[in-house]
């Protein structure tokens, strides 16, 4: 089984800047078949904003999404981990704080993210999260 964080994360973590707005934001996460986004100024991480984030905090507050910016709704200073930390940390600081998505950062700059889904493959691919997320996308 592999022990560190950076073994298993996605190492080219998509992010954008403060004033990237809302609705581009939904779009890149389509596009790219993500579901966490982490913002940014100048390359140091300031926070994320989730697919339920976007839902939650945007349009179920019934915001304006296409006058709203990632600055508005985002979850500041998150939870991070680095590359060599153990999976048990990241697990651990998962279920402490019950999110399900860790930013990984080498002091303060995004060099990846780690998912429940990523340590469900690794961990057991046969369970029903390692299954789910393995699979190809029904989009």
């Amino acid at each position: 089984m592999v022990q560190c964080v950076r073994d298993i994360m996605t190492a080219t973590p998509v992010s954008v800047e403060t004033g990237a707005l809302v609705t581009d934001v939904a779009r890149l996460m389509r596009d790219e078949d993500i579901g966490v986004v982490l913002v940014t100024r100048e390359d140091h991480l300031l926070g994320l904003v989730s697919d339920r984030d976007l839902v939650v905090r945007g349009l179920a507050e019934g915001s304006d999404p296409p006058q709203m910016t990632v600055a508005d709704l985002c979850t500041e200073e998150p939870i991070t981990v680095t590359p060599d930390d153990d999976l048990e940390r990241a697990v651990a600081l998962m279920r402490q704080h019950a999110i399900r998505r860790l930013p990984v950062v080498e002091g303060d700059a995004p060099v990846g993210v780690i998912s429940i889904g990523d340590l469900a493959m690794e961990i057991d691919r046969k369970s029903a999260l390692g299954d789910i997320s393995s699979a190809s996308p029904n989009i």
